[in-house]
Parts: C-alpha cells; structure tokens; sequence
C-alpha cells in the first residue's frame, strides 16, 4: 500500500521549500533531515528572550536585547581588516554596531544616519564601551511584529544558520496538512493536548521556557505519537507472531517433578511464576515470543529447563543458544547432572565440533536422540536439522538480533521463542526494546546465594588491596581481577590485562589464569576450566567473564577502573561472586578525582544489589543509548520522545496500542484508518505491510 495522497506534500523533496537548494539540502540531511515532515518534527531546543525594552543601560552584560535605536554616526574601519562601528542611541544609552568584513555602502543603505531602527543582538562591554557585534536581526519600527518576543532556536550542524532552519520549517508548517485524529479521545481530554496540526505549531513557537519543557502539551502529544506508533508497530509485530499458528506443547509434568525433587532447595515464587507462565504458553496453539529476565543469580538457566523438559515430556526436542563458547560449554556443564536425574539426552554443538564427532552428534539431534542442545551461533548451519524441535531458548538476546531470534525458531515447524536476559531493563525500555514480547520477570533470589559487601577503594591504596588477596588466596579462596582494557592505549591510561597479569604473578606468587578477547577460543576456554577446577586461585580478565561464569569458590571480585564502567555492566561482573557458602566482597579500584556522575554510580553499587534500582539508576544517569548501547540495541531513535523522561507515556501508548488493535485488528475503523496515517507519517511502513499481509 503506497503513501496517502495527504501526506505527499510534507513527503517531498526538501528543494520543494523557498530557499532550499541542493547545498542546503545535503546540510539538512546531515541532521536527518531530508524531506518536510522531517524538519516538523525537528523541534527547537531553546529560545532567546527578543522582547523590545526601553535601553540597554541597567542591564547586566553580556546579555541579549532587542531595543529601538536612532543611529548616528557611521565609523569607517581606520585600516583594512578592522571594523565597521555604527554609533547608535536607544531611550537612555549609547552604545556601537559593529560589523567585521563589511559592505559600507550596504550598510548605509540599511542603515542611514538619523532613521529609527529595531536591533536584537548580544551587548558585551568592549574596553568599557556596550557593543552590539553583527545584530542577529535589524527591523524598521513597523515591522516590529515580525520578531517573536520568544525566538526558537533549533539545533544546528556547520553551514546551517538558525535563520535558515526558522524559514525552512516556516514552510514546512505551511504544508503540514489537517490530519484526522488516531489518540482516543478521552485521552486526549484528559491529558489536554491540541489535534497535530495545532500541536506542531505550537512546539514550534515557544512563548517561553515552560514550552520547551518535555511536558509542555503540545511537545507530549508529538512524544506520545512516535510511542503510540512504535507500540502499534511492535504490537503488530506480535500479534503476527502469535497469529503464526503455533504448536501446542503441553508435557504432562513427568520429568519436571522429577528434577525439581532432585533440587537441593525449592523453587523460588518468582522460578514457579515463570515456568507456569511459559508452560502455559507453549500449551497454547498460539506461538510463543517471551523475554525471561531476570536480575544476576535469580535461576534463569533452571527455569529455561524446565520450560525445555515441557518440550521433551511433549515428545520434542528443545535448544539453547548462548552468545559465547564460554557460556554454552558452561550452560551443558550446569544442565548434565540435571538431564541425567531426568534421564534425557543432551549434547552441545560449538563451532569446534569437526568431522565424525560432529556428524554424530547431527545424526542424534536429526533422530531425536538428543532432546536438549546447547550451542552457539553454530546452530544456525543448514545442515543443523531437528527431528521436531518445539522451543527455542536464547540466552543474552542483546548479543542477537531479532532476524536470528526467529531463524532460529525457524528451525522447527511452529518453535516457540524464549529469550533470557542477565540484564535488569527499566520498564520503560523493555517495553520500547522487547515490546513485541510477553515478559516473565525473575525479581527473587534463591536461597544459599550470599550477600556481597561492595567497597570503593581508591587506587593509592592498591598496595593494601594485593595485602588483601594474598590472605585471601592463601586461606584457599578464589578471586577475579577485572581489568577494562587488553593491550595498552595511549588514549585511555587504564592498565592492561597482560601487565597486571605479570605484576599480580610476580607479587602473589600464586597460579594465575589470563582471559581476554582477543585470546583464541581454545586457550580462553582452558583458562576458564582451570580457574573453576581451582588449579589457578586468581583469574585476571577483561570483561568477557561478565555474563555466566559460575565459580562457587571464587568470592572476591576487583574491578580496576571501576569509574569507566556503566552501572549494569558493574552490576553483572558482581554478580560472578556471591555464589558459594563464603562471604563475597566486590572492591571497586577507582582513580581519584572521581567526577559527580562516577561518584554516584560507584555509591549506589555500594548501596544495593537490586539489579532492576541499579538499570533505572544507570537510565537516568547514562540515558537510553549508552545503556543498551545504541548500535546493537535495536533500540528506536525518537526525534521528540525521551525514554528516560517519558517512561509513563510508553505504558499509555502500549496498552492504546494493544487496545486499538484487540478491536480492531486490521484498522480499518476512522481511528484505526488514522493510526495507518500516523504510521505512514513516521515511516513504520514495515508496520502497514503486517496489516496488509495480516
């Protein structure tokens, strides 16, 4: 389905607007901006106060002011490359024009001495005289009206004057068409926010500060539309994927009771909750597309087994993809003994598996002997097949992208989805993130995890902190050392894995193991295997030890430069300890002076070990990007709404979402024929082909 008609003349070329050419075009494009509907939706991001005053005298300068002058005397430059000083005088005072480069003929003309003119610009003093350097605007007294008291100003990149951006989108607005309305309407009453139209130009022409506020009416409705659209887009996205006809998967609880028995301790609420959830899930005909998230060490590997052996007691098979080597071989090791008080077949498949071995363990998965696979990214070669895979599980889904989510799920005939993550998500980017998908939330502990004691520690006292680990590891404990960089960098002074490795050996004169990224697969994996067999007491590392190692032995974590670290990421290699019976300690080694920001994040790992309190903390410090890291998050990018900010407005948008599309599934209403609109407007056109296709 093409475009609509009303929306063609915002969707044209940018050259369509008086004034625009080619070259402006291409800087406009640096700041996104291609088309007209591109420029309604680039709002100011401040203001500068124009309103008319008597005179500059009283005022403290530097300062920007809008007076009416009577100009006097022109001042030639006495040499060439010096300045051009008009002498003019408001109500009370004297001051300059000044003019570098300029055309005096020009400026006599706009000028002449003796005329009254309106000039607004910025006053400094200058060697004790008020000057007024190139005014940013100079009007005849009659045509005062045409500056606003409160002058938007918008962001730039280099080539563009705000002049420019002012006139461009002057002409966008006058294109922006009269649209009909897709909010629900006692929404809208309630929340007080103009139609569009009226909401555009109203952002567009601050009268003050409160409107450039996120929460200024008509800046919150245009929020709202780019939540209400990408919530439409991601609801749409679902209720196709749960349209995909499934499979019902219901296992008649045999083998879980089972494991579960075996357990040295019961299940959590929240464990309990989650299978349940999911179980019922699979037993649906409907396919499943769920996120298991659960703060560190809450038991997500357990309840993904057992959602898996549901799978099994069904007479399918179940798969579990882990983002590393590392991870995946860790996975198999923590399932075996748990497959085997099952009395189940479960195998892994790496990237190293070659010849007959491999060949094996492909015939036992394409023959059903293999009910469990653990693997990589391996699993997705073609000749990978399952003889009736019925659920896929993902660990870590932000390593993956959503395309390989489903390849994956591809594999089996209708395979529901579970993807699990170690990061706690602030509500509100869970729902902009995974808002395709139901959520199962691990917020409990299980019993035997110790408590860790967090302490920042300055790196001036690093000799203490070697003091330290050295009883440690002589009374048979295991420790980790994380260091931020491998390598040395002249641009960040953070010491590198290899040398501390070598000063760490030399003071403590105990076996230590090394991993880092940029080791081969083999000698990582080696290393690891030493360190959880105890034949090496310290493991020095970068942060590829963050997600899933489980060493119950080890019980003190050192994380050198602990400033450059976001909180989340902080949060998970914390977690690596605090997973036996001996009481944990995380130090955090950080370079003084700490800045406010650090400060703050190290101080509230010290307070709490809330994986979900410490993700909102690190949202409202870092911001949604730098939290998921942009990039690789698949996170949207909204040109008005603001994730960290708006959070309450993304819960609204969901449930109208889910709402409009529950009655009206292919929207086809006047409301949902407005919400195709929105949709069309802000380019979720992958979001009309789903209807259409639906």
């Amino acid at each position: 389905m093409s475009r609509p008609d009303i929306l063609f003349p915002i969707f044209a070329e940018l050259t369509v607007l008086n004034g625009i050419g080619p070259k402006l075009a291409r800087l406009f494009a640096r700041l996104g901006i291609e088309r007209p509907a591109h420029l309604l939706l680039h709002l100011p991001t401040g203001g500068t106060d124009r309103r008319l005053r008597p005179t500059i005298r009283g005022i403290p300068l530097p300062a920007t002011l809008t007076v009416e002058v009577e100009i006097g005397r022109h001042q030639p430059p006495a040499a060439q490359g010096r300045a051009y000083r008009i002498h003019v005088r408001d109500a009370e005072a004297e001051f300059l024009l000044v003019f570098f480069h300029a055309a005096p003929e020009q400026l006599r003309r706009k000028l002449p001495a003796g005329s009254r003119r309106i000039v607004s610009g910025r006053v400094e003093l200058f060697d004790g005289i008020a000057q007024m350097v190139h005014p940013d605007h100079i009007l005849r007294p009659d045509a005062a009206q045409a500056l606003p008291e409160f002058e938007p100003v918008y962001p730039l990149t280099q080539g563009l004057t705000q002049r420019t951006v002012i006139r461009a989108v002057s002409g966008a607005l006058d294109r922006a068409p009269q649209l009909p309305e897709w909010i629900e309407p006692s929404l809208l009453a309630r929340r007080g926010w103009p139609d569009w139209n009226t909401a555009l130009r109203k952002a567009h022409a601050p009268a003050g500060p409160p409107d450039l506020a996120p929460d200024a009416p008509a800046r919150e409705r245009l929020a709202y539309d780019e939540l209400f659209a990408h919530q439409l887009t991601l609801a749409l996205a679902r209720s196709r994927s749960r349209r995909a006809k499934g499979f019902a998967t219901k296992g008649d609880g045999s083998l879980r009771d089972r494991v579960i028995a075996a357990l040295p301790f019961p299940l959590t609420g929240a464990q309990a909750r989650a299978v349940a959830e999911i179980t019922a899930d699979m037993a649906s005909d409907l396919r499943m597309n769920r996120l298991l998230q659960g703060d560190v060490g809450a038991g997500k590997t357990l309840v993904a087994f057992l959602s898996m052996l549901a799978a099994v007691e069904a007479g399918g098979q179940a798969v579990l993809m882990a983002p590393t080597e590392i991870l995946a071989r860790q996975h198999h090791a923590t399932l075996r003994p748990l497959a085997a008080e099952a009395g189940i077949g479960l195998d892994i498949l790496t990237g190293r598996d070659k010849g007959t071995e491999r060949l094996r363990k492909l015939s036992d998965l394409a023959e059903g002997r293999t009910s469990i696979l653990v693997g990589t990214h391996a699993l997705f070669q073609p000749d990978v097949t399952f003889r009736d895979l019925r659920l896929a599980v993902i660990d870590e889904q932000h390593r993956f992208g959503v395309r390989q989510r489903m390849e994956l799920g591809a594999k089996g005939r209708f395979a529901d989805i579970l993807v699990m993550t170690a990061t706690p998500i602030p509500r509100s980017l869970a729902l902009a993130h995974y808002g395709d998908m139901d959520i199962s939330i691990l917020d409990e502990k299980p019993p035997g995890r110790t408590p860790v004691t967090t302490a920042l520690v300055s790196s001036q006292r690093l000799d203490e902190v070697i003091d330290h680990l050295r009883r440690a590891l002589g009374e048979g404990r295991q420790a980790y050392w994380v260091c931020p960089l491998v390598g040395e960098s002249e641009a960040i002074s953070l010491t590198a894995a290899e040398k501390r490795h070598a000063a760490l050996d030399q003071a403590l004169r105990v076996p230590i193991g090394l991993v880092h990224g940029q080791l081969p697969p083999a000698e990582k994996d080696a290393a690891m295997a030493d360190f959880a067999a105890g034949r090496t007491r310290l493991l020095v590392a970068t942060t590829v030890i963050e997600v899933g190692v489980d060493v119950p032995n080890a019980s003190i974590m050192v994380i050198e430069g602990a400033e450059k670290f976001g909180l989340s990421q902080l949060h998970q290699l914390r977690g690596r300890v605090g997973r036996g019976a001996a009481r944990s300690t995380c130090l955090l080694l950080y370079d003084p002076p700490l800045g406010e920001t650090a400060r703050a994040r190290l101080e509230i790992m010290r307070e709490t070990e809330d994986g979900f309190r410490i993700a909102e903390e690190d949202l409202r410090l870092r911001g949604a990007g730098d939290l998921l890291g942009v990039q690789q998050s698949g996170l949207p990018r909204f040109r008005i709404a603001d994730l960290e900010t708006q959070s309450d407005l993304m819960r609204v948008a969901q449930d109208d979402a889910r709402l409009l599309l529950a009655g009206d599934p292919h929207l086809t209403s006047p409301r949902g024929e407005a919400a195709r609109l929105l949709l069309f407007l802000l380019e979720r056109d992958k979001a009309i082909r789903l209807i259409d296709v639906g």
